[in-house]
């Protein structure tokens, strides 16, 4: 860092670039070799000899910059900063306190409407979508003793069972199973030591037909209730909600699982009674 005194014989009779640029021109350094030693882009200190401070940006930046060239040179410029370039003045702080009341009340109401525009934004969309479904229909009801219209045109008309109960209407909603009274059941069958028993735990579906693809039997079956079947006279079963419902061929369980389908058990009956998938 290079210090002559020469360079404060100037006085403040030379602007503050003409000053900077003479105590470099005396200490014999070049613009580049300054703009080395101060790190700073070369055009930057041209500006600060030739006062072109607002190239360079902000007063703060300025202010920097000379005092960082004045103190590469060895001089002093502080009285140039509190003229020539505008001293940093601090922000002014104004309390919140001294607002008027009725101006706080304009801004609190503002931003209470963007809060409102805002949430109504949000909401209407979430409400038109989900519109659709608080306007969909109850579900309808459909009971399980309904016998299907597959089964009945399978039902010969001398057949002795009572005539099913009217089907429900159509509608655009899914059908929930209710649980309504059986319709008629046949005689048990006779028992014997390759029984077939159907013991039923909860309320289930049950259709048997006979072995020439007649429906012998069909109705729901409730809690506690159980059927013994004659092998000899039983082709096919199929059972509603076959998960309460426990057969037992000649005393031992039958596993319903590989005849088993959404809850529905299709099986076949040989003559000796043992249980075989249907076809």
């Amino acid at each position: 860092m290079m210090h002559d005194s020469s360079a404060n014989i100037l006085g403040d009779a030379l602007g503050c670039g003409a000053r900077l640029r003479e105590a470099r021109e005396a200490a014999g350094l070049g613009l580049p070799e300054v703009a080395s030693r101060l790190r700073m882009p070369l055009h930057v200190v041209e500006a600060l000899e030739e006062g072109r401070w607002e190239v360079i940006g902000a007063t703060v930046f300025v202010r920097g910059q000379l005092r960082s060239y004045a103190k590469l040179l060895g001089i002093d410029i502080e009285p140039f900063l509190e003229t020539t370039v505008a001293p940093a003045v601090p922000l002014e702080l104004v309390s919140h306190a001294h607002t008027p009341r009725y101006q706080r009340w304009v801004e609190n109401m503002g931003r209470r409407m963007v809060y409102g525009v805002i949430t109504i934004a949000i909401a209407v969309p979430v409400w038109l979508a989900t519109r659709s479904h608080l306007t969909e229909a109850p579900p309808a009801t459909a009971s399980l003793d309904a016998v299907p219209p597959a089964l009945v045109a399978d039902v010969p008309a001398q057949s002795s069972l009572p005539a099913p109960p009217p089907a429900q209407p159509e509608t655009s909603g899914p059908y929930m199973a209710s649980l309504a009274p059986a319709v008629g059941r046949a005689a048990a069958a006779p028992v014997g030591d390759d029984v077939l028993q159907l013991e039923f735990s909860g309320e289930s579906w049950m259709q048997v037909s006979g072995r020439d693809g007649r429906v012998v039997e069909q109705g729901l079956m409730r809690a506690g209730e159980s059927r013994r079947l004659d092998p000899a006279a039983v082709g096919s079963v199929v059972l509603g909600n076959a998960s309460v419902v426990r057969v037992q061929q000649s005393g031992s369980i039958v596993d319903l699982t590989p005849y088993q389908r959404a809850n529905v058990a299709r099986f076949a009956v040989s003559s000796d009674g043992s249980v075989t998938a249907a076809e």
